[in-house]
């Protein structure tokens, strides 16, 4: 998996529209569609794709803290926004979109720098104009609970003129 240095190297609309959210979510798993840049930013990757299903995998470093030396709630965030989000896109249908409409975070305890965690986000709805998801991070090593979540997105399909 590669992750998007420019704009030219994410999919175009075109593209994306052509595929089944299941269908994207895979070929970026096998390395045929780029990472997004916020990935590399972050630190994590995707690590499983399935229908309403997607787990990303990753470590927060401490380019991550806040100004205490913990990690930045908005890692957490975007963790959790990101695989929560994607478990919505894997139920989409060829010729539409998502985008986040909003997400609530609950964080449970402190990950300690370096842990790496699982995100884990689970489609709970996909209709004509909006889809449900929650997730949860948990660390990769022990299974401990350090965050849930909870998400809705707006689901789009705009025409191809």
């Amino acid at each position: 998996m590669f992750i998007a240095k420019t704009p030219a190297d994410l999919p175009d609309l075109d593209s994306t529209l052509s595929m089944s959210g299941l269908d994207f979510m895979l070929a970026m798993q096998r390395g045929e569609i780029s990472r997004p840049p916020i990935s590399g930013l972050m630190n994590y990757h995707l690590q499983e794709v399935a229908a309403g299903r997607v787990t990303f995998r990753g470590t927060p470093e401490f380019q991550h803290a806040n100004p205490m030396g913990g990690v930045h709630g908005g890692w957490y965030g975007t963790l959790l926004d990101s695989c929560m989000a994607c478990a919505v896109m894997t139920r989409l249908p060829k010729g539409s979109l998502y985008t986040t409409l909003e997400y609530k975070v609950n964080l449970t305890r402190a990950i300690p720098i370096g842990t790496e965690i699982l995100a884990s986000g689970i489609s709970d709805h996909a209709g004509r104009s909006t889809g449900v998801a929650h997730g949860e991070i948990r660390g990769a090593a022990d299974g401990r609970l350090y965050a849930t979540g909870s998400t809705t997105c707006l689901i789009m399909r705009p025409s191809q003129e």
